[in-house]
């Protein structure tokens, strides 16, 4: 099968309770996620994400468009399409906090129809392979955040489901635990062949571990592409320049107007320009204006960029139709 998932124009609207205003959740959202992915699903608070997560997990019925899991409608045969999706949502909320690790592992298997003897060497590879063993008799309200989190995705793994979706996997961790669940996230794909959808404000997750992210703002997906295809994107277009002595008045109120967003520091004798350029030939007009003086450039370098500077300008609708000409 060619996409696992296939989101065909979803919309959502919900009424404000006080005034009956309808509100546009989710308009007119289409994507696919292919088999053996990390794809990351991204929005501000009120895109419409969090709508968009409920209903392909079947939690939220649309007003229009269909989700299919495998080929299933999961509206039409939701218990059906349903089998191939495993969720962990708000953390840790679908553990029991007073049965221990092995318990919370053999109850969910025992909830999916298997008997413990048969989900026991699943349990026993789950436990090792999370780092749970030592803690398999310990009372879940006495671990760790870390290993509350680790045991989440473990119990979402017992349904052998194709998708896992995970919301904000590594909120409120240690920096340690932290990198830990993304080997283990990584690990799920190469090891037991799962696709795994990731919704996190954690923008260094996303950028370590998803191959393609969509961003939904509005209601409306804004960018759907591979990570390194939008680092390269921004990172071609940001430089840092050192140069050799200061601007003039007039350079600096033309610059002001040509490239508002530019950020220009100086001290006594010389000063640092940062400045992106949208078109690649408007470096030229960046040099018009330095040789209006003649002020020497020392140095130009490519800036480093991280996804988190990515992912806000694309919300912010800064350089949205020079990235859309580019993919």
């Amino acid at each position: 099968m060619k996409n696992i998932i296939e989101v065909d124009h979803l919309q959502k609207s919900y009424k404000k309770r006080k005034t009956q205003e309808v509100i546009e959740a989710v308009s007119d959202i289409s994507f696919v996620v292919k088999p053996g992915e990390i794809l990351g699903l991204l929005g501000p608070n009120g895109a419409g994400k969090t709508s968009t997560i409920k209903m392909i997990c079947g939690l939220l019925h649309p007003d229009e468009g269909s989700v299919k899991i495998k080929g299933v409608d999961n509206t039409k045969h939701r218990q059906k399409a349903l089998r191939h999706i495993s969720a962990v949502l708000e953390g840790t909320r679908n553990l029991y906090w007073r049965l221990t690790v092995r318990e919370n592992l053999e109850y969910f298997a025992g909830n999916r129809g298997v008997s413990r003897k048969t989900a026991a060497p699943l349990i026993d590879d789950l436990l090792i392979k999370f780092k749970l063993k030592d803690k398999e008799n310990e009372l879940v309200n006495r671990l760790s955040r870390g290993m509350q989190q680790k045991l989440a995705i473990a119990v979402a793994m017992l349904a052998e489901s194709d998708v896992i979706l995970l919301d904000e996997p590594t909120l409120g961790l240690d920096v340690e635990t932290g990198y830990e669940v993304r080997e283990i996230l990584k690990s799920i794909v190469a090891d037991y062949n799962r696709t795994i959808i990731i919704s996190s404000h954690d923008m260094d997750v996303i950028q370590d571990l998803c191959e393609r992210t969509i961003i939904i703002n509005k209601g409306k997906i804004i960018t759907d592409d591979r990570v390194d295809n939008l680092m390269k994107f921004f990172e071609v277009r940001s430089y840092s320049i050192k140069l050799g002595g200061l601007l003039t008045k007039e350079q600096e109120s033309r610059l002001t107007i040509v490239f508002p967003n530019h950020l220009y520091t100086a001290d006594v004798i010389q000063a640092t320009l940062e400045i992106e350029l949208a078109q690649s030939d408007e470096i030229y007009r960046l040099f018009d204006i330095l040789k209006l003086d003649a002020t020497p450039v020392e140095a130009i370098d490519r800036k480093v960029v991280n996804f988190e500077q990515v992912f806000m300008k694309l919300v912010k609708g800064e350089t949205a139709h020079a990235v859309a000409q580019s993919i």
